[in-house]
Parts: C-alpha cells; structure tokens; sequence
C-alpha cells in the first residue's frame, strides 16, 4: 500500500513539475561574419560574379533603376553540427536564393541586404543574423533587386 502511494505522489510531482517547466526548444540569435561564411563551403565560386550583392548601407556603385524587393528565408539541420557550420550553410542557401530571383527579373546586384529573421530587421555591413535551434539554423535576407548603371 505505502509502495503504491509513494508511486502516486511521484506521479502527481512529476506532473506539477511539467506543467511548471514550460517546454522549449533553443532558439538562439547569433550574429556572424559575412566574411567568413562567403569564404566557406566554396560560397564566393558557388555565387560567381554574374550578381553583386552589397550588404546594409554598404556603398554601391550608381544604380540605373530598381527592379523589385523581394526576400528569403531559409532552414537548414543543425543537428550534430557548430553553430557556426550550420548558419554559413543557410546563409549560403539564403544567397543562392537571393541570386536565383536577380537572375530571374533581370538584376545584376542585390543591394541593401538585411537580416530580416521574423520580420525584425538587422542592417550590418559584415555580420548576418542566424537563429540557431537544437536542430534547426535559419537565415532570413531581404533586398532590392536592381541594374546597375554602366
């Protein structure tokens, strides 16, 4: 009988506990070089330079017209690897996405590029915002679309 009691109170413990520890996954903002993620998983081949791509209020050359805004959000697993490994490789995805919809309308550079992770915007010259998860990293960028003038 006490054995059976004792099993019921755990029970009720664990149970009060659950309700009282609300479940959640990490989700961690981490704010990392452009520098180092275009030097990684051969990012600066893998773009070419058929597009430019200038990041916050970063200096562009004279733009001949403005194409369209557009933006992308991508996740990439992040099970089993750093950080750092999972958010260059989004971040790639997120570039080639970027490249993908200027070659489709017409542009040859995407200019200012922000972090655009939920909505909340984050403008940097050289650092993209990552959220990184226990099993999921995710990118979101967000830019105009444009030609540049000759």
């Amino acid at each position: 009988m006490n054995k059976l009691i004792s099993t019921a109170m755990l029970a009720a413990s664990l149970s009060t506990l659950a309700v009282a520890l609300p479940a959640r996954a990490a989700d961690t903002a981490l704010m990392l070089p452009i520098a180092a993620a275009m030097a990684a998983n051969d990012a600066q081949s893998r773009l070419g330079d058929s597009v430019k791509f200038y990041f916050g209020d970063q200096p562009t050359p004279s733009v001949a017209r403005k194409i369209t805004s557009d933006k992308t959000s991508l996740r990439t697993n992040a099970f089993g690897k750093t950080a750092e490994k999972s958010c260059n490789w989004v971040f790639l995805s997120a570039m080639l996405a970027l490249q993908k919809r200027a070659n489709e309308v017409g542009a040859d550079a995407v200019i200012n590029i922000v972090s655009n992770f939920k909505e909340k915007v984050v403008s940097s010259q050289t650092e993209f915002e990552c959220h990184e998860g226990a099993i999921m990293s995710g990118v979101a960028l967000k830019g105009d679309f444009v030609k540049l003038a000759k």
